[in-house]
């Protein structure tokens, strides 16, 4: 460790500057010594208070008052000395007002300075659903979620996911749905498409569309429909044609709305469509 300078050591004819000299090598010694300030973190303080949460109460220059406590199903918790408060719908500011004003007009604390900390969010769910890694509810953080904060949570949207992700939400007693389109949020950059997420909202992945295909290709089987894909786009997923196979033998099975198949004829640059069965056939020559 650093040692302080040895005054009687400096000689009597030194510059007069000589005491700003020692004064900077004592702040050098003692800085090190100095612990660094904790970041401080993110709190959700417009965030609504609700049953299950869990939060600490704490009132300064009383710590034996220090409470830890779950929010009960009736939106409420005991306090020490005032009982019961309520505090279902209320942010963290306005939980420690109303607790302060209560110790205040009981006469237990002349002028109460009470804070409120979020230990853990429960009563904020949104419930996630379908091809995403983990499904399951998950707790908003904050007010301020978004689409795309809450599918990260969730692990993210799994390879046989759709593009397109349905939220159903409730809004001032109506319901609503709406179709996202993931991808595009980042293709187009448009802050708007990824949608805010509140309390209750339910987000479902669907399966992606897929198209099968058999007959003189490579690799039969079923894929993964891209946007847009054309017939020979799906050939080249299935490996290609085998040496027997032909482009002009192509045809498809496709799903009526009623549910039966009906035969179509397709050349290369015909769409694909969800569920359609793509069949090549052997060469006759």
């Amino acid at each position: 460790m650093p040692t302080a300078p040895n005054f009687r050591s400096l000689p009597t004819n030194a510059p007069r500057t000589w005491p700003w000299v020692v004064l900077a090598a004592l702040l050098l010694i003692a800085a090190p010594l100095a612990s660094p300030a904790q970041p401080s973190e993110p709190a959700a303080v417009n965030a609504k208070l609700g049953a299950g949460d869990s939060i600490r109460v704490t009132v300064y220059q009383n710590p034996d008052l220090t409470t830890e406590a779950r929010i009960s199903p009736l939106g409420a918790i005991v306090f020490p000395m005032i009982g019961e408060v309520a505090l279902d719908g209320l942010t963290l500011a306005e939980a420690g007002a109303r607790i302060a004003q209560m110790l205040r007009h009981g006469k237990f604390i002349i002028k109460p300075q009470v804070a409120v900390a979020m230990l853990e969010a429960r009563s904020r769910l949104v419930h996630v659903l379908g091809q995403v890694s983990r499904p399951g509810n998950y707790a908003l953080e904050d007010s301020g979620s978004r689409l795309t904060d809450v599918l990260t949570q969730a692990g993210g949207i799994s390879p046989t996911g759709a593009d397109l992700v349905t939220v159903l939400s409730n809004r001032d007693g109506k319901s609503v749905k709406q179709e996202i389109d993931v991808p595009a949020i980042f293709r187009g950059g448009d802050p708007a498409a990824n949608i805010q997420i509140g309390s209750g909202d339910t987000i479902f992945v669907r399966r992606a569309p897929v198209f099968y295909i058999y007959g003189e290709v490579q690799r039969a089987g079923a894929y993964r429909l891209e946007p847009n894909m054309t017939v020979m786009q799906a050939l080249s997923l299935g490996g290609g044609l085998t040496v027997r196979g032909t482009e002009r033998g192509i045809g498809i099975n496709r799903r009526l709305p009623d549910g039966q198949y009906s035969k179509v004829e397709a050349r290369l640059t015909d769409a694909v469509l969800p569920d359609d069965i793509v069949n090549v056939r052997e060469s006759l020559f």
